[in-house]
């Protein structure tokens, strides 16, 4: 077998984290490496012992530009994508009197770290790094002769080879570039993500349209939706496993954002799984969606058992485990205010996987944190809305708007009345919680509430009939017998395409349902409401949950 491996005589140098730099010194030291590099960094490698010649007095050239300008030199790019193995090029080297590196060592300027502090725009322009990128890419290319290293989890074994004399083969050069390749393009979708935020299409910024064009055909999606999207996210952890025992799963986070659901400060409880993750944060959302009123949702496998609306923490919890306590057992739980003493009191007797909220009172944490101990309690801020949402498909990926309640058909005063009385203010306060509370719940969906909680739930059906089979069902058999739906009202997330679905709420006892409308048959399913005399709105927006 041939023997790729390069010895490491001459190292480029140029880091901005300086962590862990000391074993490198170390080896340089040791091996007598030349060791090239810039400002900072220089200095602190003198400080360790080690020999620097500045890349200035490589270039013949002074940083200049506030430091924009260092590296950006022949001198410089010429020695890092020289290709050793080819004769042309080591002799073009030797003509212009340039050495070869053999080890480039670079890690960037900390962009995410100056967005996510608040700095100013022009703090964080600064902190777009040119001459670090362009290095670490020219290396990764030149893998044939040149090992390039920008994780310093890398540093112990770099030291390692520089030291012995034995350098990289040209197998680990290969994976050493493309992990810089890969950091590289961190890098830069960091920075789009910013700046696609940041840096709008302008009004003003419009093509000269072709003579006779379709003064209609412009596609105004082109706007949000850019010809490439590119974004990028940082792992956090691994997990024990993913979905089911035998995947494999981890956590990754977005580099500009501190605040989401997945930056959840855990107080308690057991490692947060897969599963966990999707469910709670599946909660956090329903109960948003009733701010600011206070809400309580227990959600089991992505759907909620029960949502509610109640004066206190305790209240809206009571309220929304009543709607289905069988199912409640093992889920999770989301409040979107601070969980009192009172309402931990009444989550101790449930088994419960995870609970989530803004903040707890010092006495129901504590009482979580030793009554419960492997429950996972979870601290988070107030989501963000307008997020955009993905979904990956089979080679493509899915991208829309986050569904929220804000479309004019959301608001009650907006609703068409098409069937019995107008309801009266209690009445509509149900069927504004029960509409609400519809978007979370997965399609095809129906929802029935009372006094602004849910008392039966009918989720993830092929059909609209058998999702208001199991809401009556839900609603009049998980509460000793009581036939919750009777005077209840209901909400449908999506159109009934026949009377059917409608008739079997009608024939429960419901006394108001509220519903997109615009199916064909949307007469017939009013006529069925105004036979029984229910009343019937319609929003003409639907909220599909898939």
């Amino acid at each position: 077998m041939t023997n790729t491996n390069r010895p490491i005589r001459r190292a480029l140098v140029s880091v901005f984290h300086k962590e862990g730099i000391e074993v490198l010194a170390q080896a340089f030291v040791q091996a007598g490496t030349e060791v090239v590099s810039t400002g900072s960094t220089a200095k602190k490698l003198a400080e360790l012992g080690v020999k620097v010649t500045e890349v200035s007095e490589v270039t013949g050239f002074p940083e200049c530009l506030d430091g924009r300008v260092k590296t950006l030199h022949p001198y410089i790019h010429a020695g890092i994508l020289a290709d050793m193995t080819n004769p042309e090029h080591a002799a073009q080297l030797e003509g212009f009197g340039i050495k070869p590196f053999d080890l480039v060592v670079v890690n960037l300027y900390p962009f995410a770290d100056t967005v996510r502090s608040g700095a100013s725009d022009a703090d964080i322009i600064e902190k777009i790094d040119i001459g670090g990128p362009s290095m670490v890419r020219g290396a990764a290319k030149n893998h044939a002769t040149v090992a390039i290293v920008t994780d310093p989890k890398d540093y112990a074994l770099v030291a390692e080879r520089v030291a012995n004399g034995t350098g990289f083969s040209l197998e680990e050069r290969e994976y050493l570039a493309a992990k810089a390749f890969a950091h590289t393009a961190a890098y830069d979708a960091t920075i789009n993500e910013w700046t696609a935020k940041h840096w709008p299409k302008p009004e003003t910024f419009v093509a000269p349209a072709p003579e006779n064009a379709d003064e209609n055909a412009a596609d105004k999606s082109q706007t949000k939706f850019a010809p490439q999207f590119t974004r990028t996210w940082d792992l956090a952890h691994t997990l024990r496993y993913g979905e089911n025992s035998h995947q494999q799963a981890a956590l990754y986070l977005d580099p500009l954002d501190q605040t989401g659901f997945a930056h959840a400060e855990q107080l308690g409880g057991k490692p947060m799984s897969y599963n966990n993750y999707v469910d709670a944060d599946a909660a956090w959302r329903a109960v948003w969606d009733m701010a600011p009123s206070i809400a309580v949702a227990v959600v089991k496998h992505n759907n909620p058992c029960g949502l509610a609306i109640g004066a206190t923490a305790a209240e809206a919890h009571k309220k929304a485990h009543a709607c289905d306590p069988v199912s409640a057992y093992g889920g999770v739980i989301a409040c979107n205010t601070t969980v009192t003493l009172e309402m931990a009191e009444s989550v101790r007797p449930i088994f419960t996987e995870v609970i989530v909220a803004p903040s707890y009172e010092p006495a129901a944490l504590e009482l979580l944190q030793t009554k419960k101990k492997n429950l996972r309690i979870l601290k988070v801020a107030e989501p963000v809305k307008n997020r955009t949402q993905f979904k990956q498909i089979d080679g493509g990926l899915l991208v829309q708007d986050m569904d929220l309640i804000n479309a004019t058909g959301d608001d009650p005063d907006a609703w068409k009345l098409v069937a019995g009385e107008a309801a009266d203010e209690a009445t509509l306060k149900d069927l504004v919680f029960a509409w609400r509370a519809i978007r979370c719940v997965k399609s095809n969906a129906i929802l029935i509430a009372h006094d602004q909680a849910t008392v039966g739930i009918g989720m993830g059906q092929v059909n609209r009939v058998d999702s208001c089979h199991l809401a009556v069902e839900r609603a009049n058999t998980l509460a000793d017998g009581a036939n919750r739906a009777n005077g209840a009202v209901a909400a449908s997330d999506a159109f009934f395409p026949f009377a059917d679905g409608a008739q079997v709420l009608i024939d429960a006892g419901v006394k108001a349902i509220v519903q997109p409308g615009g199916s064909i048959r949307d007469e017939e399913v009013i006529e069925a409401a105004k036979a029984a005399g229910v009343t019937m709105y319609l929003t003409g927006i639907r909220h599909f949950c898939h």
